[in-house]
């Protein structure tokens, strides 16, 4: 059954469909060798390129959307591959049959917590896209004299190299000493921008922890470097949050909890 070309790109993980639209406006798109017009159709038989590019497809309704929880250790990052050797995330996760896994956002090496991994595409995009507005939480532990005003600036504004950010919300969460906690929650996901923020006003994190995505949690009781998959009513509550029709299920699955997977270039073990 032939589908609209928006569609399978998005579902391939190569972005929206909005954005896969604007692609193939720009004639950035073939099919079977010839250049695709916006609101053509194509199988998943046939030769799709994209900037000369083939792309592998597969029928979205035969794949079951699957969403992880992983709960990233500082020292590893978000590509999949490094040229330093570095350890990535994708190192840890679980085998997939079909597909590959696509991280929901990053996390930078020093950074640790709640990643999303789905292994659907559209999924994936709509929920990184800025308009979606979906509330990111952090746990940060900083080092320095928080006053009154410090706090007052981090949710009014404050003007970085990249233009305006704020918190929507900070909340102290109590500490000892020079170390204290707080936990701030924001809309969207610039590089480093909880570090940048709070370093903006002369104090140091000492500790990040992503604790929350949109509507998902980060477990008590996941320990770093491994993983969880998320059941069928928490991946629809996820869903829901970008207003995407959910697919069928031909049954539900409990949530399912695995030991990271060793890598076969290291052997290295967290805490």
């Amino acid at each position: 059954m032939s589908e609209k070309l928006q569609k399978i790109l998005a579902n391939a993980g190569l972005g929206s469909r909005r954005e896969m639209e604007t692609w193939i406006e720009s004639g950035r798109v073939s099919v079977n060798g010839e250049l695709a017009s916006l609101g053509d159709r194509a199988t998943h038989v046939d030769q799709i390129r994209v900037d000369g590019r083939l792309i592998r497809t597969k029928p979205h309704e035969r794949q079951r959307t699957r969403v992880i929880i992983y709960n990233k250790p500082e020292g590893e990052i978000c590509s999949r591959d490094d040229p330093e050797g570095r350890p990535t995330v994708f190192e840890c996760l679980p085998n997939i049959r079909a597909g590959r896994w696509i991280s929901i956002g990053r996390l930078d090496i020093n950074t640790n917590g709640l990643l999303l991994f789905t292994n659907d595409g559209e999924l994936a995009n709509l929920l990184m896209h800025p308009s979606s507005e979906i509330e990111r939480e952090y746990a940060v532990r900083v080092l320095g004299e928080v006053d009154k005003k410090i706090l007052t600036s981090l949710r009014t504004g404050v003007k970085l190299d990249d233009g305006m950010a704020a918190f929507d919300e900070v909340s102290e969460r109590g500490g000892e000493g020079a170390n204290q906690w707080y936990h701030v929650v924001l809309k969207e996901g610039r590089q480093r921008e909880v570090r940048r923020l709070w370093e903006s006003q002369g104090v140091k994190v000492s500790r990040l922890i992503r604790v929350r995505f949109g509507n998902i949690e980060l477990p008590r009781e996941l320990r770093r470097g491994r993983w969880e998959e998320l059941s069928v009513p928490d991946v629809n509550r996820l869903k829901s949050l970008v207003g995407l029709v959910e697919l069928p299920e031909d049954k539900p699955k409990r949530r399912q909890s695995q030991r990271r997977r060793t890598s076969n270039k290291r052997n290295r073990r967290h805490d």
